[in-house]
């Protein structure tokens, strides 16, 4: 039976579905879920991300934690952790860049926080000689200071819509009609979380809601104000979130999100600001939202692709050029994603990053 024919099941035995409940059965389901079955990455998979297009990326935010760590007087030992981490490249990547700075490879105890069993195998090939472990959520780490990644993690987080009506918000829900998945609108109901939402919004507005994402920012912004060390959350998305960003990719190319559950990727744009206030629990701090491309180039991305290029010499210097435009230009993914810091009240932000 298809994860199609599951969720069609589900929703006539008990009713029409939440967006963030057909996005976790979409993703993890066991047997049917697209991460819990495959390596999405990479050409032969169905999306491409900034560590697969050059090792430049990971060597900088190894390098920009690092600072981050010197800055914090090489607070030891520390988990190093990533959220969501992949094959493992940018760890590794990262990892390889910071052994320069004495001390911090020492320090470092390296922690991934991976659900998808496939990825678990990948990333224990990668980072094989950095003695890895892995954990379920990031509430299992142990209690140390806590330099973390996340790169493209928020975005594929289930998350709930919300329409705006006259006084409230009505929720986006899943549907049949026949035999196909269809969306709907709940009734009309107060939401606290998006109170204050009501002042920026009109009737007809549609608003999106990440639990899970919260409580995860929550979680890591706990830990660094009580702890010490840093986060980077870099993804695509803005400020504050409005409108319906939920997408559907398979092959590289865009699919509608209801068409194929379980074969294609969804995600949505990260709401920064939300991630943000959500963290900032007394003692914790958070930076200025930065885009992809400026980061990238505070931290001598220009510099560092050049040092590549004369390196390699050859055709590797047009690739270069291309990954450097990719990771950093305005029209590829330079504007689109962004960067923000958190870390302790009174300490500097990550390098690359303005309060």
């Amino acid at each position: 039976m298809s994860l199609k024919d599951l969720l069609a099941a589900r929703i006539r035995q008990s009713g029409p579905i939440s967006v963030a409940d057909y996005m976790a059965d979409c993703l993890m389901h066991p047997e049917h879920g697209y991460y819990a079955t495959r390596d999405p990455l990479g050409v032969a998979g169905d999306f491409t991300t900034a560590p697969e297009i050059s090792q430049m990326f990971g060597e900088l935010i190894g390098l920009a934690l690092a600072q981050t760590w010197l800055d914090q007087d090489r607070l030891a030992p520390f988990s190093l952790a990533e959220l969501g981490p992949g094959r493992g490249t940018l760890m590794a990547d990262a990892l390889r860049a910071a052994a320069r700075v004495p001390g911090f490879a020492e320090a470092a105890r390296l922690v991934l926080v991976e659900a998808s069993p496939v990825l678990r195998a990948a990333q224990a090939t990668a980072l094989e000689s950095h003695s890895p472990v892995w954990a379920n959520s990031l509430g299992d780490l142990p209690d140390r200071p806590l330099f973390l990644i996340a790169n493209e993690f928020f975005d594929a987080l289930p998350l709930r819509q919300f329409e705006r009506g006259d006084t409230g918000w009505r929720e986006r829900r899943i549907g049949l009609d026949g035999d196909s998945l269809i969306f709907g609108l709940g009734g009309e109901t107060e939401v606290p979380a998006l109170t204050h939402r009501l002042e920026d919004t009109r009737p007809g507005d549609l608003v999106e809601l990440c639990p899970a994402g919260l409580a995860i920012a929550a979680e890591a912004g706990r830990r660094i104000a009580r702890q010490g060390g840093a986060a980077l959350i870099i993804d695509y998305g803005d400020w504050r979130s409005l409108g319906d960003t939920l997408q559907a990719v398979q092959g590289h190319k865009p699919v509608g999100v209801l068409d194929d559950p379980g074969e294609a990727d969804l995600t949505a744009h990260v709401d920064f600001e939300a991630l943000a206030l959500a963290a900032a629990e007394p003692g914790g701090a958070y930076s200025r939202l930065t885009p992809q491309g400026v980061f990238l180039e505070r931290l001598g991305i220009t510099q560092r692709a050049q040092a590549l290029a004369a390196a390699h010499g050859g055709s590797s210097q047009a690739e270069v050029a291309a990954a450097h435009r990719r990771l950093t230009h305005p029209a590829e993914m330079g504007n689109l994603f962004k960067v923000l810091g958190l870390f302790p009240q009174g300490a500097a932000p990550p390098p690359g990053l303005n309060t």
